[in-house]
């Protein structure tokens, strides 16, 4: 087997401080986030304050985890100053890196914090050895892959650039744009997306019309039923199926999944997934299908393998025309609290539902069977069966439904950030949650 060291690094993300904890804990070897302003991330930017981004800071390191800060958005002339400030408080706050998106902001990370290692992120569209080398010349020691270059492009700069580590996006909302430069949002919203304000106008339904502009005469275009109006609306990137040739390349030194602003049950199921085909690939027990189910479970607009194995022109299957979001194979009922002791409602439950324990990576469940309800093994999961639904505060409920807010009592205890979860059913739906909907996915 590979030495640990030289595994190909797991790069989650961290809207919140939940969501880092989630996803260290289920397998994540680094996180990435920020703190507002300055980020392509601004609304999910919102949910750290300075004091909690310090703590999801200390709390990966005490792990031994990475935290990368998101410095990447495009800053006015008016903000140049606050820009220095805020470049200068997140190093105080000592993370791992600074992802940057423009050759003004590394030259300027680059004089305020010489020794902070500097991650170049994929708005600046480098796709040849000419621009990694310009990059890598001014300082930057990570570039962030376009979502359309090759892995055979990808291995070109390597070869020219050993020492230039490699990161590229594997999972994750794929924009209609060319790597996120769309202006559609700011012209219908005036919400712009290179400024991470995205409203995600491509996952809208459109009705199309047809104009004659010498008689002013407007048709609308009528298509068949079940063709759909969602002309923009691009699959999810799900390159699960390929860890085996992305990591046997030797090129890539991180792989990287997309979402600070989805659910934190996203956070946890792709961490535990993509962790699971990293060790599966190193220890020669790489099994697609295996991290396929999983991934499966989450809401998703379709899935695609997108461009880094098969080059462009020869994909048609990249968008969902029929809707913009597709309902996952399992619902998330409840959330194992930091006490261990108690969950939190997601979806409604009853006495002696079956409930699917997925608890975080290397954890151990202990099975029990006691006045309660029981936690047992079947098959190689396990579940959760309720005798009651009994409140923190001793009432006995016939069922609890999502919205209740007081703590539902467990068995024994499981491990803290379990999900609990059920398989889903036609009439659960197919429209994302809110956390689902916001945020431009190219830009990271």
């Amino acid at each position: 087997m590979t030495d640990s060291a030289k595994k190909v690094e797991l790069l989650s993300p961290a809207g919140n401080l939940e969501k880092l904890k989630i996803a260290i804990d289920y397998g994540a070897d680094a996180v990435y986030g920020g703190v507002s302003h300055f980020s392509l991330r601004i609304r999910s930017g919102k949910e750290f304050t300075m004091e909690s981004f310090k703590e999801g800071i200390d709390y990966a390191h005490e792990r031994g985890r990475k935290v990368y800060v998101t410095v990447n958005g495009f800053p006015f002339n008016s903000q140049l100053g606050l820009l220095e400030k805020h470049i200068e408080a997140m190093v105080a706050l000592n993370p791992d890196a600074l992802i940057v998106a423009s050759p003004g902001v590394v030259r300027l990370a680059r004089q305020i914090a010489p020794h902070m290692p500097l991650h170049l992120s994929t708005q600046a569209n480098v796709m040849n050895v000419l621009d990694a080398q310009v990059y890598w010349d001014m300082g930057v020691r990570r570039i962030i892959a376009a979502r359309e270059i090759s892995l055979k492009d990808l291995s070109a700069i390597k070869k020219a650039l050993p020492e230039l580590e490699i990161e590229v996006f594997v999972h994750g909302s794929m924009c209609f744009a060319y790597s996120g430069r769309c202006l559609i949002s700011a012209l219908q919203s005036g919400r712009v997306p290179n400024r991470g304000s995205c409203a995600n106008d491509c996952r809208f339904p459109y009705t199309l019309y047809a104009e004659n502009p010498e008689t002013g005469t407007l048709f609308k275009l009528e298509e068949d039923p079940g063709v759909g109006t969602y002309i923009m609306n691009a699959k999810d990137m799900n390159l699960a199926s390929h860890l085996d040739e992305i990591l046997g390349s030797g090129v890539i030194d991180s792989i990287k999944i997309e979402g600070r602003t989805k659910a934190a049950y996203y956070a946890a199921i792709t961490a535990k997934a993509y962790r699971q085909a990293i060790d599966d690939f190193y220890a020669g027990d790489y099994m697609p299908q295996r991290y396929q189910e999983e991934l499966q479970s989450l809401q998703n607009r379709g899935y695609t393998d997108a461009y880094l194995i098969s080059r462009p022109f020869e994909r048609n299957d990249t968008q969902n025309l029929e809707a913009t979001m597709l309902q996952g194979t399992h619902q998330v009922v409840g959330w194992v609290m930091e006490d261990g002791l108690h969950y939190e409602c997601k979806f409604t439950t009853r006495p002696h539902d079956k409930l699917e324990i997925v608890a975080p990576a290397y954890a151990t469940i202990v099975p029990i069977d006691n006045e309660k309800g029981r936690i047992y093994e079947e098959e190689g999961r396990y579940y959760l069966e309720l005798a009651s639904i009994l409140t923190q505060e001793g009432k006995v409920l016939d069922a609890v439904h999502s919205g209740y807010l007081v703590p539902i009592c467990l068995p024994s205890a499981l491990p803290a950030n379990s999900f609990l979860r059920i398989p889903a059913r036609p009439d659960m739906g197919t429209v994302a949650t809110h956390d689902e909907k916001m945020g431009c996915p190219a830009s990271q």
